[in-house]
C-alpha cells in the first residue's frame, strides 16, 4: 500500500468512510514512498495518515509548506487534506473500468429510491465491497435474466457459510441455510437480496444455525441441531 488512493480504498472496505480520513505532512519520509506508515504491513487503516506529497504532487505542494512560511499553518494543513482528498478521488476515477462505472450509477439508483424505498434504507447495512457485489450483479441480471443464479451467487458471496436448495417437484421454492444465528441485521441484508433477484413466482424457507436433515450427510444429522422440513 503506497498511494493515497490504495489507502482510501482499503479504508472502504474496512467500513470506514472517505471523510474520516486526515491527510497530514509527514514530518520525516522516503523520498521513494507516498504514504508513510509506520508498519508496511499492517491490515488496519489509521485514520491520521502522513503523506510524502512530493512523491507525485511536488508542482502542487512545493510552496505551499515552504520552510520560510510560518503564517496561517493550520489552514495550510487544513487544505492539503482537502487537496489530498480530491486528488485520491481522481486517482481512483482514471484506475476504473466501464463496468465500475456502471456499478456506481446502480448504487446511485438505490441511493435515490430507484429499486425501493426498503433496498434503499437497507443497503447501508451492507459493507462497501458487498454493495458493489450486489450492484455488478443487478448489472448481469439486465443482461441474462438469471435471477436464481445471481441470487445463490449473491448470498453466497454475503454469507460464506451459505447453502441454496432448489425445489421444483411440487412447488418452486429455494430452501435457504444461512450457517447464522438468527439476528435482525442479517434478516434485512437476506430481504434485500431476495427483493432484488427472487423471481415472483419462487417462495423461500430460511435456515439458520440448524441444517435440515439430509440422509447420510453426517454434517446434517446432529442430534439437537438438525431443523425440520
Amino acid at each position: 500500500m503506497n498511494y493515497i488512493w490504495d489507502l482510501i480504498v482499503k479504508a472502504e472496505k474496512l467500513g470506514l468512510r472517505r471523510k474520516e480520513i486526515y491527510f497530514k505532512l509527514a514530518d520525516t519520509f522516503s523520498p521513494y514512498m507516498e504514504l508513510c506508515l509506520e508498519n508496511l504491513n499492517s491490515t488496519t487503516i489509521d485514520q491520521t495518515v502522513e503523506v510524502n506529497p512530493y512523491y507525485r504532487y511536488d508542482e502542487i505542494f512545493k510552496e505551499l509548506f515552504s520552510l520560510d512560511n510560518d503564517q496561517d499553518e493550520e489552514c495550510r494543513h487544513v487544505l492539503f487534506d482537502l487537496v489530498l482528498h480530491f486528488l485520491a478521488d481522481i486517482d481512483r476515477i482514471q484506475g476504473m473500468n466501464k463496468q465500475e462505472y456502471y456499478i456506481q450509477f446502480v448504487l446511485k439508483d438505490i441511493a435515490d429510491g430507484s429499486f425501493g424505498e426498503s433496498v434503499k434504507e437497507k443497503l447501508s447495512l451492507f459493507p462497501t465491497h458487498e454493495q458493489e457485489i450486489i450492484a455488478g450483479n443487478i448489472l448481469r441480471l439486465y443482461r441474462t435474466g438469471e435471477g436464481i443464479y445471481l441470487l445463490k451467487e449473491t448470498m453466497r458471496k454475503v454469507f460464506k457459510d451459505c447453502i441454496i436448495y432448489s425445489k421444483y417437484d411440487e412447488k418452486d421454492e429455494l430452501l435457504i441455510y444461512i450457517g447464522k444465528r438468527k439476528c435482525k441485521v442479517i434478516e434485512s441484508k437476506i430481504e434485500v437480496i431476495l427483493q432484488l433477484f427472487l423471481p415472483i413466482r419462487f417462495q423461500t424457507t430460511i435456515y439458520w444455525d440448524h441444517h435440515f436433515g439430509v440422509i447420510d450427510i453426517e454434517q446434517t444429522m446432529k442430534i439437537d441441531k438438525i431443523a425440520l422440513y
